[in-house]
């Protein structure tokens, strides 16, 4: 059974990380998780260039915690299994680098002050790329490690074409893979995610009022005709998008956070489950009583 973590506290994740990581990797370099925390965490709350803290409510740095801890019990379970290609502590500090900035996308300029972050929604991967690139090359990191950062983050977009994204080695591809996996589990396991969907409405329906390139995706989102419309959507989002997405496309990796590896109850599917009997009961509750009104 996993222990369990606030994500609502950032040291806690990190600790959490940073066992796994020593524990996994005796050799690795002591400092990094620590800092790589501390880069992500000084970047959500204002203090890297010019960017101000987040202001998105739901893409927020609990967020980014909730899809780390679930990431770093994925490739735990699956260095236990001994999976093929074999995790390196490099490749880890890699994939750990991507998922702590995958959503940098969401950060505003200083300057700019029109809005939420919530509004770069239809391009927010697109800007955490850039945000990435930027922020590690600042950093001294070789170029081929910035762009397998990159393409991990990639792989978060919903409507990504994988086949395009340039990955330079398999395992750098499989931890794309996993990483969109944890983003997708660890926030709808979350316990808040069905009161917190309300203000998910409220990012798509800012994002779809921004007038951006990406006016396919703004379409999308403007789809939702109010909160309680989106929370009875998303059990069809749950079955008829994630479930395909992880078990086509992500190649079934999800099955790594099954303890034990491959028959044990895997906590984060049956907390989403849970998540969506919740949602039923409750969309169920407000149709009986619209009926009666």
């Amino acid at each position: 059974m996993l222990r369990p973590v606030d994500t609502r506290v950032p040291s806690a994740v990190e600790k959490l990380v940073h066992s796994i990581y020593r524990r996994r990797f005796p050799d690795g370099e002591v400092a990094f998780v620590p800092r790589a925390f501390h880069w992500a965490s000084q970047a959500f709350a204002g203090h890297y260039g010019d960017y101000q803290p987040i202001d998105a409510a739901y893409h927020d740095f609990e967020h980014t915690l909730q899809g780390t801890l679930c990431l770093t019990h994925l490739l735990e379970g699956r260095a236990r299994a001994r999976a093929t290609p074999e995790l390196t502590a490099h490749m880890f500090e890699l994939a750990l680098l991507a998922i702590l900035f995958h959503d940098t996308g969401y950060l505003k300029k200083k300057n700019d002050r029109d809005g939420t972050g919530a509004k770069y929604t239809p391009i927010h991967v697109m800007r955490s790329v850039g945000f990435a690139g930027e922020f590690l090359g600042q950093q001294g990191y070789a170029t081929s490690d910035i762009l397998a950062v990159q393409n991990m983050i990639r792989c978060t977009g919903v409507n990504a074409d994988l086949q395009s994204i340039p990955f330079q080695s398999p395992l750098e591809k499989t931890l794309g893979f996993a990483l969109a996996t944890a983003d997708l589990l660890g926030q709808m396991a979350a316990e808040d995610y069905v009161e917190k969907l309300p203000v998910l409405y409220q990012e798509f329906a800012e994002a779809a009022r921004y007038k951006s390139e990406n006016s396919t995706n703004a379409a999308r989102l403007a789809a939702f005709s109010s909160a309680e419309d989106l929370m009875r959507k998303t059990p069809g989002f749950w079955e008829g998008y994630v479930l395909p997405r992880i078990n086509g496309d992500f190649c079934q990796l999800y099955r790594y956070l099954s303890d034990p590896y491959p028959d044990g109850p895997n906590h984060y599917l049956q907390k989403i489950e849970e998540r969506i009997a919740q949602l039923r009961q409750r969309i169920g509750s407000s149709e009986t009583q619209a009926k009666k009104e």
